[in-house]
């Protein structure tokens, strides 16, 4: 018997503030029409975009209030009319805004992605691992014999990068802001790990890359980016999956000589990525990521911080942005 009400979080105001902007709400529980589902949900991933999201800069329409979350994996619940593909019980994943903040969430049937168990890392596999492995493959095109750094290394996604560039015969140097995120990077096989809050990543990469670096998969953005950008080798690609260090406050104006003079000094390309612009190929790399966790060719890091409920999301989020978290941040519903 399902119950009458459920809870989620909705964003009341536009702001980057997650806590200023979220409020806690309970409402109707609603019952699947013709090919929907209703989905439990039992584990929400936090992601830095999460601030965006509060700011209204990925909805078409910013006019509070609109749900909250971007992922999540729980169980089917109830089944509506002419879906044959699921039933009750069954494991499944969701991506999509205001899907993730929720202990419910009605969704079309075509959306709800089965996945191989209810677990915090699967949740991780969602958004973080979809991003390394299109954006590497799909995008930055990487190459067995190349370099690849990456930035923000330890993170929910930067983990995936280190891994899948790995497996793809690359050298892999990953940057990090702690002894402990420094360990995983050294467990997940990183070549070089850069702590900069011990070394200079600039005389770290002049001296032990002297030809400079083909791919960067950036996510961190500011004075990082542009240190990347002069990294760059011959034919390298920039990679650009975000730029965490300015969720916060917006993008920052700078006064400096535009790019265009240092990419084709070294025919540099600059990539940006932007996971929903890839929909088509999660019916490929989703799979290959399960698998490749389920073999144990994949490490996944979930960071050993416990977020129990809804309540409890906001802290998950201002911890993530504070750069505390190691691996994925993920709150128990």
């Amino acid at each position: 018997m399902l119950p009458r009400t459920y809870r989620k979080l909705v964003a009341r105001r536009l702001t980057s503030n997650f806590r200023e902007a979220a409020e806690l709400v309970e409402v109707p529980m609603p019952r699947p029409g013709p090919g929907e589902v209703l989905i439990r949900n039992r584990f929400a991933g936090v992601n830095a975009t999460d601030v965006n999201i509060t700011a209204g800069r990925y909805y078409p329409t910013t006019t509070p209030p609109f749900d909250l979350g971007a992922e999540a994996v729980g169980e089917v619940v109830a089944v509506g009319e002419g879906v044959e593909n699921l039933k009750p019980g069954d494991p499944v994943g969701t991506i999509r805004l205001g899907s993730g903040y929720a202990e419910y969430q009605l969704v079309p049937a075509r959306h709800a992605i089965p996945v191989p168990e209810v677990s915090p890392e699967v949740v991780s596999l969602l958004i973080s691992g979809l991003t390394a492995s299109i954006s590497l493959e799909e995008v930055a095109r990487i190459r067995a014999g190349e370099t690849v750094l990456v930035t923000a290394a330890a993170g929910g996604t930067g983990q995936y990068a280190v891994q899948l560039a790995r497996l793809a015969g690359c050298t892999v140097i990953g940057t990090c802001g702690s002894a402990e995120k420094a360990a995983l990077l050294r467990k997940l096989g990183c070549d070089r790990v850069i702590n900069y809050r011990e070394e200079d990543v600039a005389r770290v990469l002049r001296e032990a890359f002297p030809d400079g670096v083909d791919v960067i998969y950036e996510s961190v953005g500011g004075a990082l980016f542009d240190l990347c950008l002069k990294a760059l080798a011959r034919h390298g690609r920039l990679l650009c999956i975000g730029f965490i260090s300015e969720y916060l406050t917006g993008p920052q104006p700078v006064t400096q000589p535009r790019i265009y003079a240092q990419l084709i000094a070294k025919s540099a390309s600059v990539l940006g990525f932007f996971l929903p612009h890839f929909v088509t190929h999660f019916r490929t790399h989703l799979p290959r990521l399960f698998q490749l966790y389920r073999t144990g060719k994949l490490h996944v890091a979930i960071d050993p911080t416990p977020f129990e409920g809804l309540e409890s999301v906001a802290d998950a989020v201002e911890y993530l942005h504070a750069g505390r978290s190691v691996g994925k941040v993920v709150v128990r519903l």
